[in-house]
């Protein structure tokens, strides 16, 4: 009798033990399949949010098949304590093992409603938009100028919603000053600012932040993400270059920043500039002039004039030799990478080829052929109504 119940139960732990393998290779399956979302969704992960929370929301949108099977998924691959709040876009038939990446992963929000204020070289805009998961795509929703403008009332409306992120993006070429200026008018954020910061110290770049962080906040980010790109660029940088510190390559990389809008040419444009920097000639680039005019406080709004030229500023590149005391404006990554390797070329001249680029010279008479094209264009673009009565400037 012993020996039959003990057959008995070695065979029902058998049968217990195939059909746990069986449990565990179908949740398996289950956690790394195609999901069952047939159009794509905007899944919210509030902060402080739980898994059994986030599980039950995938649930109701349709996205997962089982929560118990996501949050035993999310826990054995050590990731069930990982949830990071923000707005993801969950796709089609995304698996459970996508979707726990998704948002354990971090970083930016992939969806939702978005406020991004725009800091450009011109004008700092508020723009409210929603992603449309639908197709993917991102619906304007309302765009303001703090600066001259009241917030209109569909900004009011989701400004105050808990389901909305902040986004401040800097744009290449801006100035401290504006940074600070702009900054100011953000009503998301609070605290006091100090001095305006080094120019060129601030990354152009894109700044997730939350209702309520403190202004210094974002000026410290913007200034260590540009610290930190300076330092690792400068350490892979070419060696012969005619500037000795970073600080000096970052006065170059504002003056290509400001010089052209052109990704591809802006290794060329330092190459020009190192060229004339290694036979001592002047770099006679406008925007400098400009700086020296403004300090930075806003565009000119005008041609320069032959008198602004031929006055003596720290920064008017016609009158002084090599580098002006500091940078002109915040520049990119790209273009401190450009101040670093530039391209190898004989150019000592440019100016605008009517495409927004620019035409380069190797010569003077190269460079009078390429100034005359320009003027030529210019002359077909104006009408009388839009011809400044000022001194035109000598080409760049």
């Amino acid at each position: 009798m012993w020996r039959s119940i003990a057959s008995n139960f070695l065979t029902l732990a058998i049968v217990l033990l195939v059909a746990a393998g069986g449990v565990v290779a179908w949740g398996q399956r289950q956690f790394t399949q195609p999901g069952p979302l047939e159009q794509a969704v905007c899944l919210r992960v509030e902060q402080g949010s739980s898994l059994r929370k986030v599980s039950d929301q995938l649930e109701e949108l349709g996205a997962i098949s089982s929560g118990y099977v996501f949050r035993v998924g999310a826990d054995y691959t050590e990731r069930a304590d990982d949830l990071k709040f923000g707005s993801y876009l969950i796709a089609p038939n995304a698996s459970m093992t996508e979707i726990v990446d998704a948002v354990t992963r971090g970083g930016q929000s992939t969806c939702g409603t978005e406020i991004n204020y725009r800091i450009g070289v011109l004008v700092a805009e508020v723009l409210v938009r929603e992603l449309d998961p639908a197709t993917n795509r991102y619906v304007e929703v309302a765009k303001f100028d703090p600066a001259v403008e009241a917030a209109p009332q569909a900004y009011v409306d989701i400004a105050e919603s808990a389901d909305v992120r902040f986004r401040v993006t800097l744009a290449e070429g801006a100035t401290s000053w504006q940074v600070v200026e702009a900054l100011k008018r953000a009503e998301f954020l609070q605290g006091e600012l100090g001095e305006v910061p080094g120019e060129g110290t601030l990354a152009p770049d894109s700044y997730e932040v939350t209702r309520g962080t403190a202004r210094q906040t974002v000026l410290d980010e913007m200034a260590r993400r540009q610290a930190d790109a300076l330092a690792e660029l400068w350490a892979s940088r070419v060696q012969g270059l005619p500037y000795d510190t970073p600080e000096e390559a970052l006065i170059m990389a504002s003056l290509i920043e400001k010089e052209t809008g052109v990704a591809s040419e802006r290794r060329r444009v330092a190459s020009v500039f190192v060229n004339r920097l290694r036979q001592g000639m002047r770099l006679q680039t406008d925007p400098a002039v400009i700086y020296g005019i403004t300090n930075g406080e806003g565009a000119l709004g005008r041609g320069l004039r032959q008198s602004e030229l031929r006055r003596e500023t720290p920064f008017n590149t016609y009158v002084i030799d090599g580098l002006p005391p500091s940078p002109i404006a915040n520049p990119g990554r790209e273009s401190i990478a450009a101040a670093l390797d530039p391209e190898e070329s004989d150019y000592l001249y440019f100016v605008a080829d009517g495409t927004g680029g620019h035409a380069f010279g190797r010569t003077l008479d190269e460079h009078n052929d390429n100034v005359a094209r320009w003027r030529e264009i210019e002359a077909q673009q104006s009408t009388p109504q839009t011809v400044q009565p000022v001194e035109a400037p000598p080409a760049d």
